[in-house]
């Protein structure tokens, strides 16, 4: 977590008669809008603009960086995963089945 508060500095520091530099003029978001984003985020399916600005939240926010770790973290284990296994159907139906017999999805 170390590398919050660098960034938070450079960003009190940047400011010139109370005004941020024209690399921080974008406000920051906050953390819902963040974390409605965030699997959109994590599979590159946003705009560049979009992309930046929550690149920018999550470097700074020690609220979603670590829901930011998780869901990537997760998102790569799936992916290895999948490489390795030989029948994509078959998993999927086994994953399938696994949630039914939880409870967590319908037939």
């Amino acid at each position: 977590m170390k590398r919050f508060v660098p960034r938070w500095l450079a960003r009190v520091f940047s400011m010139k008669d109370g005004m941020w530099d024209d690399a921080m003029a974008a406000p920051m978001l906050d953390c819902e809008s963040v974390m409605r984003q965030l699997w959109d985020y994590v599979d590159a399916e946003l705009t560049p603009e979009r992309m930046k600005d929550i690149r920018m939240h999550v470097e700074m926010c020690k609220r979603c960086y670590p829901q930011y770790e998780f869901e990537r973290a997760f998102l790569d284990a799936v992916s290895a995963r999948r490489r390795t296994h030989s029948d994509p159907e078959r998993l999927r139906a086994s994953v399938l089945a696994a949630l039914q017999s939880k409870g967590l999805s319908e037939a």
